[in-house]
């Protein structure tokens, strides 16, 4: 069977599947219409490069520290119940962004921002849990590689037009799109029904049994030495790739000669989404051997720094150049991603999957707030120059490859 006919079987024989799919797309469409107005507004209202990784780092670090929990109620809770409400709220607080008029409004801004990624925080993990509810486990690589695509395609198409959409009407009408795309995505989900188990423990009051219940999915984690090391995957690219994708790669897009700020976010982060949308697919049609999968990752962080190393070193030279290195950067970082979801999701039961994926969550998170605020910090305060930035930060991305391919947990003798 072909690679494309295995796509497009699996997808028309999914219906389940296709509703949570355009829900997604739907709705990520327009919070990159939001995030390339995001941007303008700071930098427009403030100029600084430091609130910029701020706006990074509060997103990533909600995101990240709500995950216990939001891996909880995953579990405990319907998902796609989950998944609704976090859109249904978001609806509100987009269309709150319109107040925004000036410098003394920017760290409003940031704290509606990170609620917002919270709540996406709420939605990602009840999903990531829930695909394999609505897939088999044979499907399971075919179903992330077209979630991961798509993913890269409405950052494509959501970070273009919306640089366009700014630059002709303003940052309002990225808000007000951005908010019907939370209530259409919301009523796609009505109809969806995902049959999960819920384990015995869960019952019982939350609170009185939160605490507990989170840590029988750290344990299910570290007693797992393979888990354990994959649960690391994401994070040992963000610890450097954020910085450079959430900070540097948006300054450099604002610095584009000729091009106005917005379409330079837009034109730079249309480049990363074809990247993390190839990756996928190359991963899914090159590397069959799922046992080989966890050398892999490593090998994948470090050359998506090797060819960001290569975006510093010949940032000024010439443009086409540079949007090739950055497709071909994020394409590496597309098949960690996919391949670590995939083992996870094969790996983990049911019952307690959302927790496994909130820590999942959680590491990359708080991995990708520090990497951004001390990017944003040494741009403004340190005086670092593009260049500099983007050439150190892909050296810490490389190093980081190389440590997750040394480090084998899951070889270490145990000691009983």
């Amino acid at each position: 069977m072909s690679l494309s006919k295995g796509y497009i079987e699996f997808f028309t024989s999914n219906p389940k599947y296709r509703r949570l799919w355009a829900a997604s797309v739907i709705s990520l469409l327009g919070e990159w219409f939001n995030t390339i107005a995001l941007f303008l507004l700071i930098l427009e209202y403030s100029g600084s490069e430091f609130l910029l990784g701020i706006l990074f780092a509060v997103r990533m670090l909600l995101f990240g520290i709500s995950q216990p929990i939001n891996g909880l109620l995953a579990d405990r809770l319907n998902r796609k119940n989950l998944m609704f409400w976090s859109n249904i709220l978001q609806v509100g607080l987009a269309l709150s962004f319109l107040m925004v008029d000036g410098k003394e409004d920017m760290w409003w801004l940031i704290t509606i921002s990170g609620v917002m990624m919270l709540l996406h925080g709420v939605y990602v993990t009840a999903e990531r849990a829930a695909v394999p509810n609505i897939v088999e486990d044979e499907d399971l690589i075919t179903a992330n590689a077209i979630g991961s695509a798509s993913w890269s395609t409405a950052l494509c198409l959501g970070a273009m037009l919306g640089g366009i959409v700014v630059s002709q009407w303003g940052t309002d009408a990225a808000f007000v799109i951005d908010s019907l795309t939370f209530l259409l995505s919301a009523i796609l989900l009505i109809p969806l029904k995902i049959e999960q188990k819920i384990d015995e423990n869960m019952k019982g009051p939350l609170l009185k049994t939160a605490f507990k219940n989170i840590k029988i999915g750290w344990n299910r984690i570290y007693d797992d030495k393979k888990l354990l090391r994959i649960i690391f995957a994401k994070s040992s690219w963000n610890i450097g790739g954020a910085g450079l994708a959430g900070v540097f790669l948006v300054l450099a897009g604002a610095d584009i000669p000729g091009y106005g700020a917005a379409f330079g976010f837009g034109l730079f982060f249309f480049a990363r989404g074809i990247g993390t949308g190839i990756g996928p697919i190359i991963a899914r049609a090159v590397f069959k051997d799922k046992n080989k999968w966890p050398s892999l990752i490593g090998i994948l962080v470090s050359t998506s720094g090797l060819f960001y190393l290569i975006v510093g070193l010949t940032l000024d030279y010439f443009l086409p150049l540079t949007i090739l290195l950055i497709i071909i950067s994020h394409s590496a970082s597309g098949g960690n991603w996919v391949l670590s979801t995939v083992l996870t999701q094969s790996w983990v039961e049911d019952e307690v999957r959302g927790r496994v994926f909130s820590m999942d969550m959680l590491i990359l998170g708080t991995s990708a707030a520090f990497s951004t605020t001390v990017a944003g910090y040494l741009v403004e305060y340190q005086n670092l120059s593009l260049q500099t930035g983007f050439i150190s930060f892909s050296i810490i991305m490389i190093i980081c490859g190389i440590i997750f391919t040394l480090w084998r947990p899951d070889n270490q003798p145990q000691i009983s």
